[in-house]
């Protein structure tokens, strides 16, 4: 698939199909989340992959965001990512923490591997995250990013309406317009 293709494919799916991740395309989504930048190359993320459906199920009940399309995905999902940081490992410049954007970048690049390899993905953020840092063993020291199920999509979805560039995007100054060919 073309770049901008997974570009624009990529979206929030909330039900999944119960078939396996093929090997090689986990490979390739864990190689792709590896290859992310971080700042000055500290790699401050590290990744679990949750495949056992009783960890995913207990996951599922430390998602905030309560209208149980999230936790419904990491129970359907045959698999879930999840990404955590070091904020230690990584920099910080007034006040501006990175393992934030570290791991961010390195999620971001497996769900769009995902997506390349035909996988649906939805990024969860809203989480008690101690008790998730409980559940799998994560050190005190790190920061969960985020949690997505990965999985065949058992739904089609319309892609969020397009932004309009000029409302989002400026030219030398804020609120000068950037114009599109």
């Amino acid at each position: 698939m073309e770049f901008f293709d997974v570009i624009k494919k990529r979206q929030s799916i909330t039900k999944y199909k119960g078939d396996e991740i093929c090997k090689g395309s986990l490979d390739n989504m864990i190689n792709s989340a590896m290859r992310s930048p971080s700042w000055k190359n500290r790699t401050s993320f590290k990744i679990i992959i949750i495949d056992d459906s009783k960890i995913k199920e207990k996951l599922s009940e430390y998602v905030l965001n309560k209208d149980n399309k999230a936790e419904e995905a990491l129970i359907e999902a045959p698999m879930a990512v999840v990404v955590i940081s070091q904020p230690e490992k990584s920099g910080e410049i007034e006040g501006k923490e990175f393992y934030i954007a570290d791991g961010a970048i390195a999620m971001e690049h497996f769900i769009l591997a995902a997506t390349a390899e035909g996988y649906g993905t939805m990024w969860i953020g809203a989480l008690e995250e101690d008790k998730v840092k409980s559940l799998l063993g994560i050190p005190n020291d790190y920061r969960i990013i985020g949690i997505s199920p990965v999985g065949v999509a058992a739904e089609v979805k319309e892609h969020n309406v397009e932004k309009n560039i000029r409302d989002y995007v400026f030219k030398n100054k804020f609120n000068d317009p950037y114009t599109m060919n």
